[in-house]
């Protein structure tokens, strides 16, 4: 069995996906070095060598995998901070060991005004109606908002406010969801124009889904549909977050969705490679450059954002079920040569438990929250040995947790740990997720209620059914 040293850098329970997808070679012995936020208790089990970096300093993590290079064949990079930072051309240019991600040119979402305008010429079909508002167009406060309001009349108030820079899916802001009046919607805009430019879209009514696609820098092979859960409670109530799950159908698309949908989505994410392949070397663009959210809406898919790295939860809805080998499929990647990727033919569903502090629970709902028990270590044992009932279909991926001197591990400020279950069926999914989640004990740890659940899936079935007799 041939040997293979794989650096990861990590963040989340994304990681941990991509940690156990690699580590589960059956044609490779896998060495993992692992440079990860916090002590990750899953990363630190399954690694050769595990270090903490907390800022993910592009400039620290070259300087570990420089005294490794020998021994690391290629790293795999999640969070999206160190690939808009550079990571790639970083550790590449001092190491000459190639990272799966893009370079930093083409990390994209480090800026939704330069997403905008490429979706604008690329794809306007696409595009919602938009307009950027930045800091150095205007003299002062009261003549910036004279063109806010009168945008707003133009969109009759149905806008999306965006930061221009990401904030991690929190930054945006939703007319109707996250503010009724002009001036709530003001005081978002003004707290995210402050630290630089703004856009304000159009809201589009439909339904959301997540696209993502492997790419080998030629060619993008997409990966089934999934749908991501951004706002912390049940209802799609409350501010958004990193996501609090996730869910895919058996085969390749979601359950409101069509075939003539998914067809369209390779056809935009086509469109936009073959306009960055124009000013891109052949492997720029290689890893998981275009995970795009859609929303389906009476004129077809419009494209909201692009990220250019995995999702998350969105990924890990997927990593668990692939049939093929993960270590086969980064080397085809880094050949240039990938044209297919094989998963299996299931469902499967991701919940996560957050923290008190988190999504703004311990505010909203103090009765709930177990306050002798906020800062007792979690035990994940029972969720962990659910893998004896339900053998390769459930998994449990720690995020923002860290195995403290004590050797137990403890929740931090965000997503602690999310649970994959797997099925024939959604519902089948969400009762082994569901199962998962509620065998985890301790650090007052919440979770939504409704992901995945049936109701809120005919509630999006029903909501595309009105909205489908009026496309052409």
């Amino acid at each position: 069995m041939e040997r293979v040293g794989v650096l990861v850098v990590s963040y989340g329970s994304r990681e941990a996906a991509i940690v156990d997808a690699l580590s589960r070679s059956l044609a490779h012995r896998t060495e993992l070095y692992v440079v990860d936020k916090q002590r990750n208790p899953f990363n630190a089990k399954k690694a050769t060598e595990h270090i903490v970096i907390p800022d993910l300093s592009i400039e620290e993590i070259a300087k570990f995998v420089k005294k490794r290079k020998n021994k690391i064949d290629f790293g795999v990079v999640g969070p999206e901070k160190p690939i808009i930072d550079g990571i790639r051309d970083l550790v590449e240019h001092e190491t000459h060991v190639p990272l799966i991600c893009p370079t930093k040119e083409f990390a994209i979402e480090a800026s939704k005004v330069v997403q905008r305008l490429l979706f604008d010429k690329v794809a306007p079909e696409a595009n919602p109606k938009f307009r950027i508002f930045r800091p150095e167009d205007y003299k002062s406060i009261a003549s910036t908002k004279k063109d806010v309001y009168s945008w707003l009349d133009t969109l009759k108030n149905q806008a999306v406010v965006k930061p221009d820079r990401p904030a991690a899916g929190k930054g945006v802001g939703v007319w109707g969801d996250h503010f009724s009046t002009r001036e709530q919607l003001f005081e978002h805009f003004l707290a995210n124009y402050q630290q630089g430019a703004v856009i304000i879209e159009e809201k589009v009514d439909g339904e959301e889904s997540s696209f993502q696609a492997f790419c080998d820098g030629k060619r993008i092979v997409p990966l089934p549909e999934t749908r991501d859960y951004k706002r912390a409670f049940d209802g799609d109530k409350g501010p958004n977050t990193g996501g609090m799950g996730g869910y895919k159908d058996s085969g390749d698309i979601l359950p409101f969705m069509t075939a003539v949908d998914k067809e369209k989505e390779i056809e935009l994410v086509n469109k936009l490679l073959r306009e960055l392949r124009r000013r891109a070397n052949s492997a720029d663009l290689r890893g998981i450059p275009f995970y795009g959210a859609f929303i389906h809406t009476a004129k077809g898919p419009r494209i909201l954002e692009n990220n250019s790295r995995p999702g998350d939860p969105e990924i890990q809805c997927l990593l668990p079920l692939l049939k093929d080998d993960f270590v086969d499929i980064c080397y085809r990647m880094l050949e240039g040569n990938l044209s297919t990727v094989n998963l299996e033919k299931k469902a499967s569903v991701v919940i996560y438990k957050a923290p008190p502090s988190y999504g703004g629970y311990a505010t909203l709902f103090p009765e709930r929250v177990d306050k002798n028990g906020i800062s007792a270590p979690v035990d994940l044992s029972q969720a962990e040995n659910l893998g004896v009932r339900h053998g390769d279909n459930i998994r449990v991926y720690p995020a923002s947790m860290e195995i403290r001197e004590d050797g137990l591990t403890y929740a931090l400020g965000s997503r602690a740990v999310c649970v994959v279950g797997m099925a024939d069926r959604i519902q089948d999914a969400r009762e082994i997720s569901l199962e998962g989640i509620n065998a985890i004990r301790g650090g007052a740890l919440w979770h939504r209620n409704d992901i995945a659940s049936r109701e809120h899936i005919a509630r999006s079935i029903e909501h595309m059914d009105r909205l489908r007799p009026q496309m052409p």
